[in-house]
């Protein structure tokens, strides 16, 4: 668990589900032990994983306790808030917003959307130059780090200027002193990663959720704060930058720089959107200016990983489009200063051989091409691309559904082979699922014969073999256990446990032939009543001795006490008769 990288799993809540793997648009994610964990060298930011994970095992990194330090002991800390925040915070009007930020201790609050404005100006100022070729979008971080390294051969066509929050954060340090820090606040995990890269511009990002913690935590409610005069955007209030949050905001600013017709616009939202129109194409080829606006996320900011509002995508979009104010026409001086460089950091995995994927297929049962479903259960499209996330360590066997369920298949198998008794599972209407050799060995020949035609006796029913189905009825229907020590079929005695699997769907039973118990049970009973009965004869024998011999004694005594008191001692030297 990498707690420095702005996506991170808690492996103890890892359900190993595999939907992370499955929506991750570049697979940077790697299973071990049966938990995923983030690969930040091949991760791009866009946090979809920590969106889509089902039991929030995927988390952001907690930066709040970082800012609330910074802000308490440095005095000139100011806010760069992302225009999406009046999805976030339906109902607060901007006054609002900026009294509570003033309150948690910030010096000012500024608007991401200048350095749109900005961005946009100095791209509309390229795109005039531009006579043909591609010019693509550097606004969106986890865009150009997915470019960078898994389509590097466009990262030449990147915009050479920073993102539209880093040039506001360059902004505003010329605005109010290079001691001045920043921190951002947005929808965006990305931005995170361009904090820890440009620390001397972007002090720190938070989340929307890491600030409506704050605010919880110092007891601050934004409805019902008033504000005052000062409660406003330093230095003033953007216009059209306002709109970049929505997919295509970013054109329409710079459309309205009016550019020459001949600039075709496109706007590409998603990864898979990305790579799908990007991979075909070469730079030479394009005869025209196009520019191309790319966004990781569907919909824009508005619906950025970190967002937690309910609004309809349609309802976000008209909230952002109605706060900005787009002018008629734009005529502003180009910022200077934001030039940035995109270095190709491409992402090559490992060579394979077919040798080796022949092998990596076979160890997950995939021998023929028939056994490649690709199903993508286990999170990769194909088992070919599975099979290479085995060579790479990124995967693991157990990973594969089909794989895991002929295993299971195969062991159920080898255990009901393996057991003398009779084994049977039946559904609910009574129809055999499975069965092994030993239960039709006892229930008859025509039996045996029907397992040897069709092993399992799969479909047949089960109240045309047993005479005990009802015990099957009742299970199902109570999901409660049955045991019967001596059911008596024809000339045998059965040993017969009944048992719920899935109640009102599924039951088993486990039989044994206990007829032989039974026999050799009456045996040793009738012995150990054989044994009784001498052993009482002899302990009669005894007592009847033992009376006699009393009675004989008893008699002896009498006699001796009779005489005894009869006679008397006569004084010294006499005998008195």
């Amino acid at each position: 668990m990498n707690k420095n990288y702005p996506i991170y799993t808690i492996e103890a809540e890892c359900q190993d589900c595999y939907k992370c793997v499955r929506h991750c648009p570049v697979k940077a994610i790697k299973v071990e032990r049966g938990h995923a964990a983030v690969m930040s060298e091949l991760c791009v930011g866009c946090g979809g994983c920590v969106a889509i994970c089902p039991v929030h095992a995927k988390r952001v990194r907690d930066d709040l306790e970082t800012a609330r330090d910074l802000v308490a002991w440095t005095p000139n800390v100011y806010v760069s808030l992302a225009p999406s925040w009046v999805n976030e915070f339906a109902g607060v009007n901007p006054r609002q917003m900026i009294a509570g930020l003033r309150r948690l201790g910030f010096a000012g609050v500024s608007e991401t959307a200048l350095g749109a404005q900005a961005v946009s100006e100095a791209v509309a100022g390229d795109l005039r130059e531009l006579k043909h070729g591609l010019a693509i979008s550097s606004a969106c971080p986890a865009a150009v780090d997915y470019l960078c390294r898994y389509q590097p051969e466009m990262a030449a066509a990147i915009t050479k200027m920073l993102s539209p929050a880093l040039t506001h954060c360059k902004m505003l340090k010329g605005w109010f002193g290079e001691t001045a820090q920043v921190i951002f606040i947005g929808p965006c995990v990305a931005k995170k990663n361009e904090a820890d890269r440009h620390p001397e511009l972007m002090r720190l990002a938070l989340t929307f959720a890491e600030l409506k913690r704050w605010l919880t935590m110092e007891k601050i409610t934004l409805p019902l704060l008033a504000g005052d005069d000062n409660d406003h955007f330093v230095p003033h209030q953007a216009e059209e930058g306002a709109i970049y949050p929505v997919e295509g905001g970013m054109i329409e600013t710079i459309k309205a720089h009016h550019l020459p017709d001949a600039v075709r616009f496109i706007t590409l939202a998603g990864i898979a959107n990305i790579k799908q129109e990007l991979e075909q194409v070469r730079l030479e080829d394009i005869t025209v200016p196009v520019f191309i606006e790319t966004l990781t996320c569907h919909g824009g900011c508005i619906q950025g990983p970190c967002t937690e509002h309910t609004a309809s995508g349609l309802t976000a979009r008209l909230r952002i489009v109605e706060n900005a104010k787009i002018p008629a026409n734009v005529h502003r001086a180009a910022t200077c200063g934001i030039e940035a460089e995109f270095p190709v950091n491409a992402v090559i995995d490992a060579p394979a051989g077919m040798h080796e994927i022949t092998l990596a297929l076979k160890s997950i049962g995939k021998n023929v091409r028939e056994d490649e479903l690709n199903c993508g259960g286990c999170g990769y499209e194909t088992c070919r691309n599975f099979a290479l996330a085995l060579l790479n360590a990124k995967a693991e066997a157990s990973m594969c559904v089909s794989y895991l369920r002929k295993q299971a298949q195969k062991k159920a198998n080898a255990l009901l082979r393996s057991i003398p008794s009779g084994v049977v599972i039946v559904d609910r209407d009574l129809r055999i699922i499975e069965c092994n050799r030993r239960f039709a060995e006892i229930f008859g020949e025509s039996n045996l014969l029907a397992f040897d035609a069709v092993p399992g006796m799969a479909g047949a029913d089960v109240c045309r073999i047993v005479p005990f189905f009802n015990y099957f009825t009742t299970c199902l229907s109570n999901g409660e256990d049955i045991r019967l020590e001596s059911l008596r079929f024809e000339d045998r005695l059965l040993g017969v446990t009944v048992f719920s699997i899935e109640p009102e769907e599924t039951a088993g039973a486990i039989i044994t032939d206990a007829t032989g118990t039974e026999l050799r049970r009456e045996e040793i009973a009738e012995r150990a009543r054989e044994v009784i009965t001498k052993n009482l004869a002899a302990v009669q024998d005894i007592a009847c001795k033992l009376g006699e011999n009393m009675a004989e004694t008893e008699i002896l005594l009498r006699s001796i006490s009779e005489n005894y008191a009869a006679t008397k001692l006569a004084p010294r030297g006499k005998i008195i008769l």
